[in-house]
């Protein structure tokens, strides 16, 4: 039976610690599932269709990912809600410090509670991405900086034209 993992998450925009955590994720499942999160209570800079279409971009684009082996779709319930309609019992969330932790693991048992049937599994991108963040990344480019060693190409475009 194949195995499917769902990374959520805001991926806004998406960053290379993003993109370490779907290719760690690949070497455990069949296919990832990056679910691109809508909710009218947070503010993103960019719209979660126009997310969708950088995340695509990035992936398949710029760094040739297998259409077959990871999916991309923005969802809008809870994310135990999606696992059950997807067919997944698996839920990935990734960790750069510590800091991360203790709501992660608040975020894991919630879920656990709400399905007992999935599992959350943390991963951590490589050393040299671990310190990017999505916010890091949106401050640096709306001050003129360089973003080459955060995120695609595609995506430092996206970002630029945000801006301009």
């Amino acid at each position: 039976m194949k195995k499917n993992l769902l990374y959520p998450g805001t991926f806004d925009p998406i960053t290379y610690g993003h993109i370490d955590l779907i290719k760690k994720a690949l070497k455990i499942v069949d296919t990832v599932i990056v679910a691109i999160s809508e909710n009218s209570n947070k503010k993103y800079l960019f719209e979660a269709s126009e997310r969708l279409e950088i995340v695509k971009n990035a992936l398949f684009k710029d760094l040739n990912f297998s259409k077959k082996r990871v999916k991309i779709i923005i969802f809008n319930s809870l994310t135990t809600s999606l696992c059950k309609k997807l067919k997944s019992n698996i839920i990935l969330r990734g960790l750069r410090a510590v800091s991360d932790f203790e709501y992660e693991y608040q975020l894991a048992g919630m879920n656990k509670k709400l399905n007992s049937n999935i599992e959350t599994i943390f991963l951590m991108s490589d050393i040299e991405n671990q310190i990017i963040s999505s916010n890091f990344v949106k401050e640096i480019i709306e001050l003129k900086g360089d973003i080459k060693k955060f995120t695609t190409k595609s995506t430092i475009k996206a970002l630029k034209n945000k801006y301009e």
